[in-house]
């Protein structure tokens, strides 16, 4: 197999990775097409395709933390960050970042998840396929990034409404973008990269921008509360028993169950950010702006899919083990998870889940498990970690096998729908952002995807962050009860501190 470009967040170790006529009210323009040249699909006519368009490179020197860049475009309108987690973290390949969207596209309330789909389709297509200049090994040409919430699989699946929406966050909400920043660390390159229909003027203004690039006053990111837990810890081993009932009745074998924490806060939550992300360094971190001078904050260690070439991966993390405060303690706490029985048969079951949810989008016989149980580890935990990959049939693309797999099986439960029904009966208000998926995907469908764990949402005022984990017949409550605290407490206590 020939050697595939590596996603933004790369970090994979398997080898085979390594080598309409109006647009809904939801649409909103975030800047003037008469600028851009955006087009329709071209029509044929039964001649040949045009000769594809090259996207154009500008260089621009190396900076090994995205911040110094993206501290240029804070105030700017969707203004997004996908972030490897450098310098600290080390298998990050990839930093993007953008704003300006020509597009910005939420889902509307009762909008069929196929629907929206089709309309994601639909502006890349608008955009128009490009590729980038001979020599060039770089993951986005223009395209699509932003986020789907949890919640996003209420548009895909026929489930309950029981949890309370007392965020009002859209359930999902992309900008299109036809440019981006984009640093090699592989490389050690920086560079702007613009789509072919960005016009000239647009790009010397954002040469000159990144060039010698202005970092506007911000006004300090602080808690005017402690975070709070939203459940006691007598609701936690409430909704861990009804669980344990529903495991003993066969309806599930696995559910990842979750509790929010918040506090009443103030300040621009991009300063709350980098403290977060110098805290806790992880591969797939992000910070998306959002239009009511809120935010999303990632520091997710998690691939969702990845798709390079028509090839496929994910990642999902189930096992986890704190760091120790010695050497002798951290290597027994690892060496404990990776031999750990229950850890390993939750671990498989995702695998397993994730297998059938790749095979409904992958060329039948394609979908592998070239790696099992590895271990990774970062600041605050261990985690157990597995490898499913496959091949896109040749009738599917990118966005099929996101609405074919959407959520991911690692923080639902298993079978995925039966843990759905249970977690929205039993978390007392919904997710959100936390367990869906920050991504991007380019006008030539090469897309990465994170799990939104380890995420904060600043909104109305508050800042909000989860922990959770998997709940099987063997698990005793008060240690999934430490767990989800542990996940977390390196989070929290940054915020707090700040």
């Amino acid at each position: 197999m020939a050697a595939l470009p590596r996603g933004a967040w790369e970090r994979s170790k398997n080898p085979s990775f390594n080598s309409a006529a109006h647009l809904p009210i939801a649409d909103i323009p975030s800047r003037s097409n008469s600028r851009r040249g955006l087009q329709s699909p071209p029509r044929l006519n039964g001649r040949s395709a045009p000769p594809m368009l090259t996207c154009s490179v500008h260089p621009l020197p190396y900076r090994a933390n995205p911040a110094d860049y993206f501290a240029a475009i804070r105030n700017a309108p969707g203004a997004v960050l996908l972030d490897s987690g450098r310098p600290s973290a080390e298998r990050g390949r990839y930093d993007l970042l953008s704003a300006w969207p020509l597009e910005q596209l939420a889902v509307l309330p009762d909008e069929n998840g196929a629907h929206f789909v089709q309309r994601l389709r639909d502006n890349l297509s608008r955009l128009g396929e490009a590729q980038l200049p001979a020599g060039y090994e770089l993951p986005f040409a223009g395209g699509l990034i932003g986020y789907l919430s949890y919640d996003f699989g209420r548009h895909l699946e026929n489930l309950p409404s029981q949890a309370l929406d007392d965020l009002q966050l859209p359930d999902a909400r992309f900008g299109l973008y036809d440019w981006a920043l984009i640093s090699d660390h592989h490389g050690q390159t920086s560079q702007l990269v613009f789509h072919p229909s960005l016009v000239d003027s647009e790009r010397q203004r954002l040469i000159a921008l990144f060039t010698q690039p202005q970092v506007d006053a911000l006004a300090p990111f602080k808690l005017n509360a402690p975070m709070a837990a939203d459940l006691s810890a007598d609701d936690y081993r409430q909704a861990f028993e009804r669980i344990q009932d529903y495991i003993q009745a066969g309806d599930c074998y696995q559910v990842n169950f979750a509790q929010r924490f918040r506090a009443e806060c103030q300040g621009d939550p991009w300063l709350a950010y980098c403290a977060l992300r110098q805290a806790c360094p992880t591969p797939f971190s992000g910070f998306q702006s959002l239009p009511d001078g809120g935010a999303v904050l990632s520091l997710s260690p998690e691939r969702f899919v990845r798709v390079s070439q028509r090839q496929v991966e994910t990642r999902p993390i189930k096992g986890t083990r704190p760091r120790g405060v010695t050497p002798a303690e951290d290597a027994a706490n690892a060496a404990e998870l990776l031999a750990s029985p229950k850890d390993r048969a939750e671990n498989l079951m995702i695998v397993d889940l994730l297998r059938n949810d790749l095979g409904r989008t992958c060329r039948i016989g394609s979908v592998r498990v070239p790696e099992l149980f590895s271990l990774e580890s970062y600041p605050n935990v261990h985690h157990l970690v597995s490898s499913v990959t496959g091949e896109l049939a040749a009738d599917r693309d990118a966005l099929d096998l996101i609405a074919g797999s959407f959520p991911g099986g690692s923080i639902t439960g298993a079978p995925k729908i039966r843990a759905m029904q249970i977690i929205d009966e039993l978390e007392p208000a919904r997710r959100g952002l936390y367990c869906g998926s920050l991504l991007y995907l380019d006008v030539r469908g090469e897309m990465d995807s994170s799990i939104a764990i380890r995420s904060l949402l600043v909104k109305d005022g508050q800042v909000c962050c989860w922990g959770g984990g998997g709940i099987v017949a063997d698990s005793d409550w008060q240690a999934e009860y430490q767990e989800s605290m542990t996940k977390v407490r390196i989070l929290l206590d940054t915020l707090q501190n700040l």
